[in-house]
Formats: structure tokens, sequence, C-alpha cells
């Protein structure tokens, strides 16, 4: 079975053709990064205009590529929440209109799921259930798997997501968007053991996570350095920032794991693309779990990954009508259509 995905709940604008849920005939992928770097963030409005100036051209680039034309395609699946409000509806409507023309079913498929669906493209021996970090720029999520399309939230972030927390204190450094990515880099050359950062507890909710009080510790300490008129070493900053981060996803993660008795432990979202979690996480598993992570590559958002979801949705019979609307806050175990 071919679907055409197609993604665009951030600044990304991308379409895959997938077969089968696990294999990748193309990935087209159009980004705004450059533009977004200007304001130091994405602004939604902009990234909604160039989502609607994209679309056509990447979707077409995306069933070339496959090497098939829209007859080949079996269905039309499409990212529809959570997100960007405005940036989902460009990507709705135009899934919809090409669902309408062409006859084929639509599958809506939530962002995170697609998230998770990243790893049966990277590893086609895995199959659920599993446990799953989830982290990205807007969620921080611990995750049981139990199949395919049923999903159970068992940890989450009570404030920042860790990608938002990197992001605000590369923000702080004057580190340029995307923050993140970029204080990865920077703290792989630092002294995590520079400066000793807090390490956040959820009480009552051993599984949770915090990171605004982290967060806030380290701009504290750049604005302290910034009034004293001292220099501030950036990359030890960055590497003792990255590690109490990292370290609280990891403790958590593993600990849910242990508590529960699962052995197969999954990452997924931007995040799981860093550099130190994946080496810690390789660490921690050796020996005692089996770890999936997905290729750097897919870790992004992108079309693929909407593509492998949607094949089980599909199989799940979660189809949607022409009234299918876009949903910007929506949890990853329920439906919002």
């Amino acid at each position: 079975m071919k679907i055409l995905a197609i993604e665009s709940s951030c600044d990304e604008t991308a379409a895959a053709v997938v077969e089968d849920g696990r294999t990748v005939l193309s990935n087209i992928v159009a980004s705004q990064v450059e533009e977004h770097k200007l304001y130091g963030g994405v602004v939604p409005e902009i990234a909604s205009r160039r989502h609607a100036e994209a679309i056509v051209g990447v979707v077409d680039e995306a069933v070339k590529a496959a090497d098939c034309t829209l007859d080949d395609i079996d269905a039309i699946a499409v990212t529809y929440a959570p997100g960007l409000i405005g940036a989902l509806l460009v990507g709705v409507n135009f899934a919809k209109g090409l669902s309408l023309a062409t006859g084929k079913p639509l599958i809506p498929t939530h962002h995170l799921r697609s998230h998770i669906a990243a790893n049966y493209i990277s590893h086609k021996e895995l199959k659920p259930p599993f446990l799953c970090l989830v982290v990205s720029g807007g969620h921080s999520h611990i995750v049981e798997v139990l199949s395919y399309t049923d999903m159970r939230v068992i940890g989450r972030t009570r404030d920042d997501a860790a990608g938002e927390a990197f992001d605000k204190a590369a923000r702080a450094m004057g580190i340029p968007y995307p923050g993140g990515v970029e204080l990865d880099k920077i703290a792989e050359n630092g002294d995590d053991a520079a400066f000793p950062m807090p390490h956040p507890h959820v009480d009552g909710a051993e599984y949770d996570f915090s990171f605004s009080g982290l967060k806030t510790a380290v701009i504290n300490l750049i604005h302290n350095k910034q009034q004293k008129g001292e220099e501030i070493p950036v990359a030890d900053i960055c590497a003792s920032y990255r590690k109490a981060v990292v370290g609280c996803l990891t403790d958590n993660f593993l600990k849910a794991a242990e508590d529960l008795g699962y052995t197969t432990l999954v990452t997924a979202g931007g995040v799981s693309a860093n550099s130190l979690l994946r080496r810690e996480l390789e660490r921690l598993c050796k020996g005692k779990y089996t770890l999936y992570m997905p290729e750097k590559s897919l870790c992004g958002d992108n079309g693929a990954m909407v593509g492998s979801q949607s094949y089980y949705e599909y199989l799940d019979g979660n189809i949607a009508e022409s009234d299918l609307n876009a949903v910007a806050t929506l949890p990853i175990d329920q439906r919002g259509f």
C-alpha cells in the first residue's frame, strides 16, 4: 500500500511516499530555517505563508521522486495535530482537496505518533509494545506504546519541553536559531563539570519532567556574569547545561522502564538527535535494554514518519471525512476527528 503523506505542523513543508509503513520511496523536505533565523525563532504567520507557497511543489516532487503518479497512490495522509494552527491548516486543506479530487481515503495522523513511527523506518524489526521517550521543541513525554495506535502517557513535562529549554538557554547566550542544535555542537568542546546545575524533580509524579527551574538557573548564571563584566565561557555552560537536561531525561526514562518492566526502549522527536542523549542512552542501556533510536535524518519533522504511522492508522480504521479540521493541541493518546 502506497501512502502519500503531508507534514506542515511547524516550519518544514514535507511530503513523502511510503509503502506498507516501512519502505520510503521518497521523502522531500522544504525547510524555512534560514528565514526564521532572522527572527530568532519560528514566526507562525510567516511559516503558514511559506507552506502555502511550497506545498504544491513539494508534493509534486515527492510523487515524482517515488517514480509513480497519483493513480498509484492508495491513500492521502496528513498531520492534523498538534502544531501551529495556521501551518497545520495549509497541509490539512491541501490533503482534503487532493483526497476529494482523487477519491483516495484521507488518513489524519498525529504528529507525535509520527515521530515514534520514524523508528519503524530505521528499524524494520521494531514492533510494539515498547516504552518511548518523545522529546522535541514542544513536547517531552514518556509513552507506553501498547500497539501501533494505542498509547498511554505516563510522564510529561510540567512546564518547558526539553527542546524549548535548550533553545531558550541558547538564546540567552547569543547562540543563533536553531539554538538547541547549535548548543549541542558547542557543548562537545566544553567541560560539563564546570558549572553545577540543579536536577529538578516533580513531587508525586516520579516520571514527570520540569525544566523551567533549570532554564532559569542557567539564564541567571549568564546574566550574573554579564553584570560583573566577566567573560562567559559559552562552551562550558553549554556542556554543563546539556548534561543536566539529558540527566533529567535519562533518569526518569530508565526508572519508568525498570518500574514497568520494559526491556525495549525507543526515542523519538527532534531532541533525540542530541549527541549526548544518544551516547548516554547507549551507555546506560548496554547489556540491560534493547535501544532503538531513529536515524538523525528522521528525527526532525518529515513526511516519511507521517507515511509510516498513517499506514497503521489506516489498518485500524482511522479514516477522516471531508470535515477534518486541524487541532493545535491534542494529547498523543486521543483522537480529535
